[in-house]
C-alpha cells in the first residue's frame, strides 16, 4: 500500500494525501525517512574529495522525506491535535530530536564542512549563505563539544522537546476544560443577539441548557467586550489567566524547567545565556540592544499610556463605573468610550466583514498587488472538513502554490492564529518545486441565522497570517533551507505585519466590506472613523506588548535559576508596563506558548521589531500609491522572493533605498 506521509506526492501540485493518512503510520514512516537520511549522509562522509556540490548541496536534500513527514505531522499537531496524535507526540518528538542532534554532531560529516568553510571566501550569493548557514548550524549545534558534552547536550535536547509537547498539550486541555454556563437571560445583559446565538449554539452541541461561553478568543472577547455582568466578566477573566497554572493541567514545572534546560543548553555551547545564544542569529544581535530598543519605546509608550488610561478612568467614573478599572473592565469600557468618542465599535463594523467576503478581499488585495489570482479546488484532500484548499496562480498563469485556509476554532486546534509552510520551495535539478501554504485561525463561527462575521481585530489577524502566505507563497530562491520564512526571527513579521496596514485604507475596504444582508459598502464615514480609531489606546497597546517582551527576556536573559514564585517574577518583571492593579492569583507565563513551545523565546520583542520596518515600508507605499505596482514589484522582488538567501538589512535596503527610521512607527501610532 502506498504511505501518503512518506512518499512524493502523485496528486496534482504534490499536494498531500491528508485524507489517506493513518496516525498509526507516522512512527514506522519516521523511522524509515531517518534510515534514509542517515544512509545518504553515510556516503557524504565518505565522499574523497568534498566540493561544495558533492557535500553542501547533497546535504539540502538527505532528509527530504523527513521533512514531509515532520511537516505534516507538526502541522497536524498544532491543527488537528487528536488523542492519537497526542498519544505519540512525545515519542515522535524524541526521535527527530535524536536524528537532529546525530548529525549536528557528528564529527566527520562537520569534518567536511570545515573542509568546504574553509574556502569560503570563493563563494558568493546564495551558495555564500548555504555554506554559512550550514556550518554556523553545526557549530551552534555543538559540532564542537567533546563527546562527553555532547552527551549532556542530547540529554537536554531530549528534556526539552518532551517538555515543551508537554507544556503546548497542558495549555489546550487548560483551555477546553473550562467553560462558564448559564440559564439565565439576565445574565446575558449587554451581549449582542450574534454572541447570544453563538452561546447558545455551543450550549446545545454540549447537550446542555442556556448559553455556554469558552476561553476560545471568539467566545471569550466579545463576552469580556460586552457582558455588562462585571461579576461574570472577572470569573471568565480569572479562567483565562490562570490557564495551566495550578490545577491539573499546571505548566508551572515545565515553565522553570524549559527556561533552565534553555540555559544550560546555552551555557554549554559557550554561551552566557540562551538570549546571547539566539539573538547571534538576529537582526538585533545583542541582548543589550533588545533592551535599549524596549526601553526606548517604553519612553514614549508608558507617557501616553498613563494618559490614556487616566483620560479614561476620569470618563469611567462620570458614567458610574469602578474605580479603579480592574483588568477585566478594561475592554468592556474602552469600547464604550471609543464608540463615544470615534462612533465606531465591532458590532458596527461586523456585518461588513462577513468571513467569505474579506477572504475576496485579501484575495483581492494580493492580485491589485502582485497580480496573484487564487481559485478554490475541493478536490484538492484536506485535514479537517473545515478548511478550504486554493491552487495560486500568478498572472501569467503559471502555478504559484498551494493555499490551505482553517479558520474555525474546535477541541483538537490549538488556540491564536499562525501561518504555517506545508511544503516549502526550492529548486530540484532545476525544477522550481513549489510551496504550499497554510494559515489557521480562531474566529467566529456561521450560526443558525447568520455568517460567520468577524471583528475587525479578526480581520487584521486574517490579513496578518496572510502576508505570512504570501512570504511562504512567492519564494524564489535556490535552496530550501533558505526559503519561504527561513529568515532572522526579527524580520519575520515583516511580511505579516505590513499587510495589515491595507484594513485602514479606503480603496482596499472598498473590494470586500459590504453588508452581508443588502451589499452595500462600508460608508465612507465609517472607514474615516476606523481609521480615526486605529491608534486609539495605542500606547496601552505598545505596553502591553512590551510587558510580553519584558517578561520573555526576563525568562531567557541570564540564569532562570531564580525565579520560584513565577507570579512573582511576572509583576517584578512587568511592572515598567503595568497600568492595572496586579490581580493575585493570576500568571501569564504558564499560558505564553510563544516563549515556551512557539521559537519566541528571547524574541517576542521582534513584534515590535518588525513594526518599526513595516510603518517605514508602508509610508513608501503610501508616498507612491497604497496599490502602486512599481513599489510593490519590489517588494515582492526584494522581499517575499528572497526569504533568507541574503541578510535581512540588505533585502530591506533593497527595497526601501534606505535603513528603517523608527518615526513613521511613532507617528502612525500617535506616539509624537
Amino acid at each position: 500500500m502506498s504511505n501518503p506521509i512518506i512518499e512524493k506526492s502523485k496528486l496534482p501540485h504534490g499536494a498531500i494525501a491528508f485524507d489517506q493518512i493513518k496516525v498509526s503510520e507516522f512512527i514506522p514512516s519516521l523511522d524509515k525517512a531517518v534510515e534514509i537520511a542517515k544512509e545518504r549522509l553515510s556516503l557524504i562522509k565518505n565522499e574523497a574529495k568534498p566540493t561544495f556540490e558533492n557535500i553542501i548541496e547533497r546535504m539540502e536534500f538527505v532528509d527530504s522525506e523527513l521533512n514531509q513527514v515532520a511537516s505534516i505531522f507538526y502541522n497536524l499537531h498544532s491543527a488537528e491535535k487528536t488523542a492519537e496524535i497526542q498519544a505519540i507526540a512525545e515519542e515522535f518528538s524524541k526521535k527527530i530530536t535524536n536524528y537532529s542532534n546525530d548529525v549536528s554532531l557528528d564529527r566527520e560529516l562537520f569534518s567536511q564542512v570545515e573542509k568546504i568553510w574553509k574556502s569560503k571566501d570563493q563563494y558568493t550569493g546564495e551558495d555564500r549563505m548555504l555554506l554559512e548557514k550550514t556550518y554556523k548550524g553545526f557549530v551552534r549545534g555543538g559540532a564542537n563539544l567533546s563527546d562527553s558534552d555532547k552527551d549532556k547536550l542530547r540529554a537536554i535536547d531530549t528534556q526539552l522537546a518532551d517538555k515543551k509537547i508537554k507544556f503546548s498539550d497542558n495549555l489546550l486541555k487548560a483551555t477546553n476544560d473550562f467553560f462558564l454556563q448559564t440559564e439565565s437571560e439576565s445574565d446575558l445583559e449587554g451581549l449582542p443577539e450574534s454572541v447570544r446565538e453563538a452561546a447558545a449554539e455551543e450550549a446545545s452541541s454540549r447537550k446542555l441548557k442556556g448559553w455556554v461561553f469558552t476561553l476560545h478568543y471568539p467566545s471569550f472577547m466579545p463576552f469580556m467586550t460586552y457582558s455588562s455582568k462585571r461579576d461574570l466578566r472577572k470569573k471568565m477573566f480569572m479562567a483565562f489567566s490562570t490557564r495551566a497554572y495550578g490545577g491539573n493541567f499546571d505548566n508551572t514545572s515545565l515553565a522553570k524547567s524549559i527556561a533552565k534546560l534553555s540555559f544550560d543548553r546555552a551555557v554549554l555551547l559557550g554561551y552566557k545565556d540562551h538570549a546571547e545564544y539566539v539573538l547571534e542569529e538576529r537582526m538585533a544581535q545583542k541582548t543589550n540592544k533588545v533592551t535599549s530598543f524596549m526601553q526606548e519605546l517604553l519612553s514614549k509608550a508608558a507617557p501616553a499610556a498613563k494618559n490614556e488610561m487616566k483620560d479614561m478612568q476620569e470618563w469611567v467614573s462620570s458614567k458610574g463605573g469602578p474605580n479603579p478599572i480592574e483588568s477585566w473592565d478594561y475592554a468592556y469600557w474602552a469600547d464604550k468610550l471609543k464608540k463615544e468618542r470615534f462612533n465606531v465599535d465591532d458590532e458596527q463594523l461586523r456585518p461588513y466583514f462577513k468571513l467569505e467576503n474579506v477572504i475576496d478581499g485579501v484575495f483581492g488585495v494580493a492580485e491589485k498587488l502582485y497580480g496573484l489570482k487564487f481559485k478554490l479546488n475541493s478536490q484538492i484532500p484536506v485535514y479537517h472538513k473545515d478548511v478550504r484548499p486554493y491552487e495560486v496562480h500568478d498572472e501569467d498563469g503559471s502555478f504559484i502554490g498551494l493555499f490551505y485556509a482553517d479558520f474555525f476554532p474546535r477541541a483538537t486546534k490549538s488556540g491564536g492564529a499562525w501561518a504555517n509552510d506545508i511544503r516549502a520551495q526550492w529548486l530540484e535539478k532545476g525544477v522550481d518545486i513549489r510551496p504550499h501554504a497554510a494559515i489557521v485561525c480562531n474566529f467566529t463561527k456561521p450560526t443558525a441565522t447568520k455568517p460567520s462575521l468577524l471583528g475587525l481585530d479578526e480581520v487584521l489577524t486574517l490579513f496578518h497570517e496572510f502576508g505570512h502566505a504570501l512570504h511562504v507563497l512567492l519564494s524564489k530562491v535556490k535552496y530550501r533551507s533558505l526559503s519561504c520564512t527561513s529568515v532572522y526571527w526579527d524580520f519575520v513579521e515583516l511580511p505579516s505585519q505590513i499587510f495589515e496596514n491595507w484594513v485602514y485604507e479606503k480603496e482596499c475596504l472598498d473590494l470586500f466590506a459590504k453588508h452581508y444582508e443588502t451589499g452595500e459598502t462600508i460608508p465612507a464615514e465609517l472607514v474615516a472613523n476606523v481609521k480615526r480609531a486605529a491608534s486609539f489606546h495605542e500606547g496601552r497597546s505598545t505596553l502591553r506588548q512590551l510587558a510580553f517582551g519584558l517578561l520573555d527576556m526576563g525568562w531567557f536573559s541570564g540564569d532562570p535559576s531564580h525565579i520560584q514564585d513565577i507570579e512573582k517574577f511576572e509583576q517584578e518583571v512587568t511592572e515598567p508596563a503595568r497600568l492595572t492593579p496586579k490581580i493575585e492569583g493570576v500568571c501569564s507565563s504558564t499560558a505564553f506558548s510563544h516563549i515556551f513551545d512557539g521559537g519566541y523565546s528571547s524574541g517576542y520583542y521582534s513584534y515590535k521589531w518588525a513594526e518599526v520596518l513595516d510603518a517605514d515600508a508602508f509610508a513608501y507605499f503610501q508616498e507612491k500609491g497604497v496599490f502602486n505596482r512599481e513599489v510593490a514589484k519590489k517588494f515582492r522582488t526584494q522581499i517575499l522572493e528572497k526569504g533568507g538567501s541574503a541578510h535581512p538589512m540588505e533585502l530591506y535596503k533593497a527595497f526601501r533605498g534606505q535603513e528603517p527610521s523608527v518615526e513613521p512607527l511613532l507617528e502612525r501610532a500617535g506616539l509624537v
